[in-house]
């Protein structure tokens, strides 16, 4: 399963995502930490990755691209 994990979340849920065998990455990694929810969502989309944010956004209030 692949994850993208939003600025609120720590990098070592990113890296024990990782160890269980999933593909984590964190926003910081990729640059994105002050992008907006509509960019972050799209690239979750574009990369079939499950949003791991902290606090719990509406993201499905953000109509998708």
């Amino acid at each position: 399963m692949r994850f993208l994990a939003d600025a609120g979340i720590s990098p070592k849920t990113v890296e024990f995502f990782n160890k269980l065998g999933h593909e984590a990455v964190h926003v910081r990694t990729l640059g994105l930490q002050r992008t907006s929810d509509r960019e972050i969502v799209r690239r979750a989309l574009g990369n079939s990755s499950v949003i791991v944010a902290f606090p719990p956004r509406a993201w499905f209030a953000t109509p998708p691209p």
